[in-house]
Formats: structure tokens, sequence, C-alpha cells
């Protein structure tokens, strides 16, 4: 899989601002990732996987989703064309509160979802879930959006 695709999808829910409209979210914001190292693995013809690293931020203005940090995971992309993502991230926010959660996306969709496994100060015990969208790439850098539910 090519890199330009990589930072495509490492977004994570690694979360988003310029909310689309959903009535089920009562949270929403924008996210950015920086790829820092990837590495793309043939397996057999048509079956290769990308495993990367990425460093990047989430901002939200009605959630407390505020922060920095890395994230890690991989693409499988099989002979039919289709490739899968999933991945954790974690960051830390300026009152030193973290988070992480983790992320997929199935072929073929504009949208992956996210949900938090766990969190340290302000952000534990949360159950925050949603949905995430990338919006730009260069194929180094990706920006994007995201919703959920932060209750």
């Amino acid at each position: 899989m090519k890199l330009l695709r990589l930072s495509t999808y490492v977004a994570l829910p690694a979360l988003a601002a310029l909310s689309l409209p959903c009535l089920a979210d009562n949270c929403n914001g924008r996210w950015t990732n920086v790829t820092v190292s990837s590495e793309t693995l043939e397996v057999a013809k048509g079956h290769t996987v990308t495993f990367f690293v990425a460093r990047g931020s989430t901002t939200s203005d009605n959630s407390p989703m505020n922060a920095v940090g890395e994230c890690g995971g991989y693409f499988v992309s099989t002979p039919d064309g289709k490739t899968r993502a999933a991945g954790v991230c974690t960051r830390k926010g300026k009152d030193g509160d973290s988070e992480s959660d983790t992320w997929s996306m199935e072929p073929g969709a504009e949208r992956g979802t996210w949900k938090m496994v766990g969190g340290t100060g302000s952000l534990a015990g949360k159950n925050f879930s949603g949905w995430w969208q990338p919006l730009v790439d260069d194929g180094k850098a990706t920006t994007g959006i995201w919703g959920g539910n932060c209750n």
C-alpha cells in the first residue's frame, strides 16, 4: 500500500471539529497526524500489510479531547483490492490527563470508528466513542474531522 494512502487513515479517532451534522453526536472536533515511520511488507502476491507510527493532535470546542500524542496501526490489503485499517492512539492534554482509543476503518468506507479504552485524571472511566473521517492528505500529513458521544 502506498504511503499516500497510509496517512489518510492514520487519523484516529485522533479526533476532529469541522463537524458534520449527526443527531447522535454531542461532541466533535478536528485531528491531524504526521507519519513518523511506516513499512509495507508483501506477504504473498496481493497480500500486503503496512505497519505505521504517526504523531498528531485532536482538538474540540465541546469536549475534553484536546491533546497530542502518537498513533500506531496497520493496513491489510487483500488480492480483491480491499484495504482494512486498525490501530490505537494515546494522547496527553496540557493538564497531564491522558487517554487511549482504538480505531478502525472498513474497505471503501468514508468514515472509521473509534472508542476510548482508557484514561487518566478527568478522562478516567470515560466511555467516549464515535466516528472519524480524513479530509486532506498529502502522503505524509493528514487532517480530518471526528464526532461522537462524549457523555
